[in-house]
């Protein structure tokens, strides 16, 4: 087998001697590219930010910006990554010669202060300037705009607020200001990195990386690197991936490494053996078929949101609220499922929706409802040696939907309370109610007195405050440092009735 090397702005290096365990933050500052900063090695800030080179959802190849934090070196093995030394045009002595578009509009708009935070956004900002589809919003393609701001697809020339003046997250140039929600800030302000973002144009015909789109991305290599008693291995078929498991039960299963390199860093986890499955191709699929849509267990959530397009409503609101950009670049349905936590946000949306996992190991595959897979914290049916292969969301869709995180930030936050409604009304009348709960319980769960209180009835403000009342008690919701028992219970009642008001406002409208 070849040995494990990673391309770093252009240039091949081997990832030997770096541990299995080490992340490519470490692997890149050893390497005197410094501008990549640890901040709070736990995907919270984005100061570590780095662009991948990854298969496009429309091009051959996206640049997509990850928490270099969080992912093993060797998880890149065979991979391309460009820091934010690697985006200015170097002189022949290496020297960096003309900035990037998003490096000069940060400087010119005054993005930086003290500058630790800089390459992260640089790097953040970079991946939503060369987004493929950006030019679709975007206004008046007449290059990067001046430094006062005064022409160009910059933050002066929209109209009815696109200039972001009014609170606006897209700008005229179709930048997604959702792009930075993984990124902190904490002395420059926000204002002028939004102008920075809001400023910049199009890529030009000879920019070498908006060229290296057009070409396929490095496809996935089996990879099996072992330093001293650690070995990360990354099978290159199903198959090989479950006979492996059998032989080493004790093996750490990973894809974005959004849980398991948090982990590795706030709690000095190591394991013996890392798996990787995340870019398993019989773990990517994506297929709609005339009862289901199935959606493979190792495809990022980016990746879903954008090939979905907004066919599963529900799904649409929960991505948003999902963490960050940064993360969910990485993270998975099969990670989120995989973990048995009881604040993910996946599993309510995905009990509402009745979705069903596919779980595959070396005897074949076998179908559980979501409903049925947990069993206790952190615990779940799925058996050693067993893979979510992909998540089965029935059809037809329920056609009411609302997806409702309460936390305390309105984005890039854990949440206290999460529930997830999917209700059939015909006639005025409830025919279906399928509600998902998460944070209060020791599991993800269904609010079945609930929907018992809802199916039948009329959907009015009488039978959805007495449903009201039942959701208050669901669960076994827990004071902690997020929020009382009290809290969660009133929030959960108060999240039918918001249903109720926008639903009626959306009949009266």
């Amino acid at each position: 087998m070849v040995a494990a090397r990673i391309t770093v702005n252009g240039k091949e290096t081997p990832i030997s001697p770096a541990a299995p365990h080490t992340t490519v933050l470490d692997f890149l500052r050893e390497r005197g590219l410094t501008g990549t900063k640890e901040g709070c090695a736990e995907g919270e800030c984005g100061a570590c930010s780095v662009l991948v080179a990854r298969p496009g959802v429309h091009r051959p190849t996206d640049w997509v910006a990850v928490n270099a934090c969080l992912v093993p070196v060797a998880a890149l093995d065979g991979q391309e990554v460009v820091t934010s030394e690697g985006l200015a045009t170097v002189d022949a002595s290496g020297t960096p010669a003309v900035l990037h578009p998003v490096q000069e509009e940060m400087a010119v708009r005054g993005g930086s202060q003290c500058g630790y935070c800089t390459p992260g956004f640089i790097c953040s900002m970079a991946s939503e300037y060369y987004r493929p589809d950006r030019c679709a919003n975007a206004g008046p393609a007449d290059g990067p705009g001046d430094s006062d701001g005064t022409n160009g697809t910059n933050g002066t020339n929209g109209t009815n607020g696109s200039d972001g003046s009014d609170g606006s997250e897209h700008g005229p140039n179709g930048f997604d200001l959702h792009a930075l929600s993984g990124n902190l800030c904490r002395c420059t302000g926000y204002r002028p990195i939004r102008d920075a973002a809001f400023a910049v144009g199009m890529p030009a015909e000879d920019d070498p990386l908006a060229r290296r789109r057009e070409q396929s991305a490095p496809p996935p290599v089996a990879t099996r690197y072992t330093q001293d008693d650690s070995a990360f291995l990354r099978p290159g078929t199903l198959a090989d991936a479950v006979r492996l498991l059998r032989e080493r039960p004790e093996a750490v299963v990973v894809a974005g490494s959004t849980d398991w390199g948090v982990e590795v860093n706030i709690r000095s986890r190591r394991a013996g053996c890392v798996v990787a499955v995340d870019r398993l191709p019989e773990l990517r699929t994506l297929h709609t078929g005339s009862d289901h849509i199935e959606i493979g267990a190792a495809q990022t959530l980016t990746e879903i949101e954008r090939r979905l397009d907004g066919a599963v409503p529900l799904l649409a609101e929960l991505f948003p609220q999902f963490a960050s950009r940064l993360i969910r670049n990485s993270a998975t349905l099969g990670g989120n499922l995989g973990t048995g936590s009881p604040i993910g946000d996946s599993p309510p949306v995905l009990l509402a929706l009745e979705a069903t996992l596919v779980l595959a190991d070396a005897d074949g595959e076998r179908e559980v409802p979501l409903s049925d897979y947990f069993t206790g914290y952190r615990q779940s049916v799925r058996r050693p040696g067993e893979l979510i292969r992909a998540v089965r969301v029935p059809l037809p869709l329920s056609p009411v939907t609302a997806f409702h995180k309460i936390a305390k930030r309105r984005f890039d936050d854990i949440s206290s309370v999460a529930v997830a409604f999917a209700l059939d009304i015909e006639d005025g009348t409830v025919r279906k109610a399928r509600i998902g709960l998460g944070g209060v319980a020791a599991t993800p769960v269904r609010a079945l007195a609930t929907e018992a209180a809802l199916e039948g009835r009329p959907w009015t403000a009488q039978t959805a405050e007495a449903a009201a009342r039942v959701l208050r008690t669901e669960g076994t919701p827990m004071d902690d440092h997020r929020a009382s028992a009290g809290y969660r219970s009133a929030m959960l009642g108060q999240s039918l009735l918001k249903l109720y008001a926008r639903t009626t406002e959306a009949v009266s409208s």
